[in-house]
C-alpha cells in the first residue's frame, strides 16, 4: 500500500485544522511551501503530547520529505494522521497524512527528529514516551 492510500484510521494521532485566506498563491490553491506549516502544528501538538519545550531537554528537525497529491483549496478542513514510523538511537521519524473531508490524501511527510539537549548543545537518546508511541 503506498502512503497516498492510508487513511485517517491508519494513524492513531489526528490534528483538525482548516486553510486560512492567506495561505492562497497566485493560482488560487494552497501554496505548497504552506503544507510544511500545517505539518508543523500538527507536529507541535504532538510535541505537547509528550511535555516538550523549546528549552532543555527537546527536538529539532533534522530533515523533512514532503509529497503532493492534491490542490489543496480555501476554505478546506482536513485532518493531519500521524505515527511515530521509525525509531533510533537519538532521532525518530514521524509520518503524517493530511486527508480532506473525503478522506483522500492531500499531501503527506515524512519528518526526521532528533533528540535534543539545548542546555549541553548533545543529542539525546529517543525519549521512553516517543518510543512508548512507536510501539501503539
Amino acid at each position: 500500500m503506498s502512503m497516498k492510500d492510508l487513511k485517517p484510521t491508519d494513524y492513531p494521532f489526528h490534528h483538525k485544522t482548516k486553510t486560512r485566506w492567506k495561505d492562497l498563491d497566485a493560482f488560487q490553491h494552497i501554496n505548497n511551501a504552506v503544507f510544511l506549516s500545517y505539518f508543523e502544528d500538527a507536529r507541535i501538538a504532538l510535541f505537547d503530547r509528550w511535555n516538550l519545550q523549546p528549552k532543555g531537554k527537546s527536538l529539532i528537525v533534522a530533515k523533512v520529505v514532503a509529497n503532493y497529491y492534491k490542490q489543496l483549496l480555501h476554505p478546506s478542513d482536513f485532518v493531519i494522521g500521524q505515527k511515530v514510523s521509525r525509531v533510533g538511537n537519538s532521532s525518530f521519524d514521524i509520518q503524517s497524512t493530511m486527508f480532506n473531508e473525503k478522506d483522500e490524501a492531500i499531501s503527506d511527510a515524512v519528518i526526521t527528529c532528533v533528540c535534543f539537549d539545548f542546555d549541553s548543545q548533545t543529542t539525546q537518546p529517543v525519549y521512553d514516551l516517543i518510543k512508548n508511541d512507536f510501539n501503539h
